[in-house]
């Protein structure tokens, strides 16, 4: 699905205009937007059903470099995750 699918779904499914629709779906997904703000902030967003997006630190370690084959070395680095909640779990698996 693409933003401009999701704006469309959005705009159906809440007697939305499509602009309205498009400004809730900046206001929470774009790089400016909510989630992404509190990411920044090293906070995490849970939706109740859906799941949680937080952030993950991630330790400095070796790796390589894929057209040379040398080991490089990663610098630590903070990276945003989601985690997806029960009741989306079981759907996606169909389970009731």
């Amino acid at each position: 699905m693409t933003k401009q699918q999701l704006v469309r779904a959005l705009a159906e499914r809440t007697k939305l205009s499509r602009p309205q629709a498009a400004r809730v779906v900046d206001t929470l997904f774009a790089p400016d937007g909510v989630i992404a703000g509190e990411l920044k902030k090293q906070g995490s967003v849970q939706v109740s059903g859906f799941g949680v997006f937080e952030t993950r630190r991630r330790k400095e370690r070796t790796g390589r470099d894929p057209r040379t084959g040398r080991e490089i070395k990663l610098k630590a680095s903070i990276t945003p995750a989601f985690r997806p909640g029960k009741a989306l779990k079981d759907l996606v698996n169909r389970r009731k």
